[in-house]
């Protein structure tokens, strides 16, 4: 197929650059080739590699394209300050001139004058599957104003996500149909029936979409993030990732330490080769355990308000009895154990949910099942999105490493740590499941690192007591990411706590991306207040973004 004209335009220069790749070790004068265009000195191990080539490639053709920022689509739902875009890359890397697809891209500019703007800050909010594409609209928030008068913000939809070339591996009725069980010790009918299960969406997601579902991983999605900083044509990528995004940065630092200009990874995944991704989740399921105690504890002070019990214990109790409840007769006809587990495993995440969780709980054991429907019954219209986050979510992290292929290593493994971790333990199984009977070849996770002077300063953000990306996972990436430096809240668990809470972590994070201030060594914060119960918790307000892992 002939290459469209676009290619004409950078292909002569790049190309003429690929063809002396493989002698590339000892051209440093490479570090002088046009900014976007072509890789530094520091980048030339992957061009050694026919995905590294073809990123050249389309960082070179991002570079001259740029990307046309307009009118956000109604769906996007979006203010009018911010604006909308989309830049092209290769679903394949080692075929640049191969098939393309269209990534989306949202900004808001810098509200600053023209002397404080220090060019586009990045967001990626993690899942795998997350869209960050709402990320411009935290410019009104109080907390990110002076980050705002400074970056432009600009979010985007990776590569299977909302408009982006979007995956989908069941019809998503069938996805977020309601109830469903969820028993902290499965039957061995239950468990044939989960593999089962399993195993149909794997062969889903397979037929949907076919050969190209083997692109979808994460240093492919590393390597859009770097043609994305030369589409805004920023020399140097600065970028805020939380959660899985952290993993991703992570990657992009590893391949491109010389493309870093700032990185601010907040709740970290431990990047560790092994970690990635069966052992994990078995980490993640034994945190939110702990994180788990930390709410009842809470919902245990303030018995006064809840009539939940007096211990943290009692309010377990309360909650098995909701659950045994919820299995004879689910809550308004949808919320049965399945959805019980996971509206209160967000209360794992933030504890910006306690209120609104311990509210419904009291209520629907006092005979009201309204706040409990209302927060835990799947919405039809969401639908849609909740099935593409997740058909991502498995595609990434099934493509990305080695899966346990027999259930009996499954059912061990997890059979011992559910008697010390009930609460998240089989959920995290059944999400996962599907990663067993997975079709298609699998990468072997990349080692990530960088020596001393390669990389700028990276701030490494995490909460001590963090369920999702349990706080070993920030000081083993301290570790490999030389130069970085971790700031820590101490004694709490809240996932994301950049531009939140915590005035001091926020101080690390502003002074930082503003003047590239670092802590000299390892920081601390203290905790952020807990939740103050109000009367009924009327006032309790629902998070606006998503859990991330």
């Amino acid at each position: 197929m002939k290459a469209p004209t676009l290619y004409g335009v950078v292909g002569s220069l790049v190309l003429s650059a690929l063809a002396a790749a493989p002698s590339l070790a000892a051209a440093p004068s490479l570090a002088a080739a046009p900014s976007g265009g072509a890789a530094r000195a520091d980048d030339i191990g992957d061009l050694l590699t026919p995905e590294g080539r073809g990123t050249l490639v389309a960082t070179a053709r991002a570079m001259a394209a740029g990307i046309s920022f307009g009118r956000c689509p109604e769906v996007e739902e979006l203010p009018k300050y911010v604006k909308c875009g989309t830049f092209e890359v290769p679903l394949d890397y080692a075929e640049p001139f191969g098939r393309q697809i269209r990534l989306t891209v949202s900004r808001a500019k810098a509200t600053g004058t023209p002397a404080e703007r220090q060019g586009a800050l990045v967001y990626n909010p993690g899942g795998p599957g997350g869209s960050g594409m709402y990320f411009p609209k935290v410019r009104k928030r109080a907390e990110w104003k002076r980050i705002a008068r400074a970056y432009d913000l600009v979010g985007y939809a990776p590569r299977g996500v909302g408009r982006s070339a979007p995956l989908s591996c069941q019809d998503p009725a069938e996805f977020t149909k309601a109830p469903t069980v969820d028993a902290p010790s499965p039957s061995p009918a239950e468990k044939r029936e989960r593999i089962a299960r399993a195993q149909a969406y794997a062969a889903g997601c397979a037929r949907a979409a076919g050969p190209d579902l083997r692109h979808y991983h994460s240093v492919a999605n590393a390597r859009d993030l770097e043609v994305l900083r030369a589409a805004l044509r920023e020399d140097g990528l600065s970028y805020y990732g939380v959660s899985y995004g952290t993993y991703l940065g992570a990657l992009h630092a590893t391949l491109f330490p010389g493309r870093v200009r700032r990185m601010v990874l907040d709740s970290v995944v431990d990047p560790s080769p092994e970690k990635i991704w069966y052992q994990s989740n078995l980490s993640q399921s034994l945190a939110f355990e702990s994180r788990w105690q930390d709410f009842l504890t809470w919902v245990a002070r303030h018995h006064a308000t809840y009539g939940l019990g007096t211990t943290p214990q009692a309010v377990q109790r309360s909650y098995e009895t909701a659950r045994a409840r919820l299995a004879l007769k689910p809550a308004g006809g949808k919320v049965g154990p399945g959805q019980l587990q996971s509206a209160f495993l967000r209360a794992g995440y933030y504890d910006d949910y306690w209120k609104a969780r311990a509210h419904a709980l009291s209520r629907y054991l006092k005979g009201d099942p309204r706040p409990l429907v209302k927060q835990a019954a799947p919405d039809p219209e969401e639908a849609r999105e909740e099935e593409n986050g997740n058909a991502v979510y498995t595609a990434v992290e099934c493509n990305d490493a080695p899966w346990p292929t027999d259930w009996a290593v499954w059912d061990r493994d997890n059979t011992a740590l559910a008697r010390r971790a009930p609460f998240e333990t089989w959920a995290n199984v059944w999400m996962n499941l599907p990663c067993a009977y997975w079709q298609g070849p699998r990468q072997q996770p990349l080692d990530v690192g960088t020596r001393p002077g390669e990389l700028p300063p990276v701030l490494l953000l995490a909460a001590e007591r963090d369920g999702a990306t349990p706080y070993a996972g920030a000081v083993e990436l301290e570790r490999r990411l030389a130069g970085s430096v971790l700031v820590t809240e101490r004694d709490a668990g809240s996932h994301g706590i950049g531009g939140e809470k915590n005035a001091c972590v926020n101080g690390h994070m502003e002074a930082y991306l503003l003047t590239g201030r670092m802590p000299v060594r390892r920081a601390s914060c203290a905790p952020h207040p807990q939740p103050d119960p109000v009367s009924l918790d009327r006032r309790a307000v629902e998070r606006v973004l998503p859990p991330a892992v």
